[in-house]
């Protein structure tokens, strides 16, 4: 593996292969480079911790089992990604839950939008996801207060006063989007 160190301190890799083998945290591997994932701010940070924790306590309260992950690798059709949140099913958790990068995406996942984000790229990562043998992907818009779910067969926008819900995975699971976004 070739590898150099960039002058933002993260080890940078020259292949797909080689990111799978070490993905760099706060990085994801698209068209061939190494990218570093920008724009997280506090606000992206606390929803994500909040998802994490919601999905994880109904996992939990339910016994449901798997786990929940915050920005962790994955691969996708030739890309190497790293979801803000993703749940892993019991069953692929004990097929591949000791692997540095899980080689497919997780059933459900989800991705917060940040403020240089563009929404057509994040629709475009969600089937992409979906592709890779993802069942359903939130995409979270706080500035919008949207919640679009993905799945292989339907797009859903819920907006602030709705509830958003899960479609395929972790079924039963729901919150206000005011809640989460706030």
């Amino acid at each position: 593996m070739v590898a150099a160190v960039e002058p933002s301190g993260i080890l940078s890799t020259n292949s797909l292969e080689a990111w799978l083998d070490r993905p760099p945290v706060g990085t994801e591997w698209v068209d061939g480079e190494m990218i570093e994932n920008q724009g997280m701010t506090l606000k992206h940070s606390k929803i994500q911790s909040r998802l994490s924790t919601l999905w994880r306590n109904y996992v939990d309260e339910n016994g449901l089992g798997g786990e929940v992950y915050t920005e962790v690798p994955c691969r996708t059709v030739d890309r190497g990604r790293s979801p803000d949140v993703a749940y892993l099913t019991p069953d692929l958790l004990a097929q591949h839950g000791d692997a540095k990068v899980l080689m497919q995406s997780f059933p459900l996942i989800a991705e917060i939008v940040s403020p240089t984000d563009f929404a057509e790229d994040l629709l475009t990562k969600s089937q992409e996801y979906l592709a890779s043998g993802s069942e359903e992907v939130w995409l979270v818009f706080p500035e919008n207060r949207w919640v679009v779910i993905v799945t292989a067969d339907r797009q859903e926008v819920i907006v602030a006063g709705g509830t958003a819900a899960t479609q395929k995975v972790l079924l039963g699971f729901s919150v206000l989007v005011d809640k989460l976004v706030d």
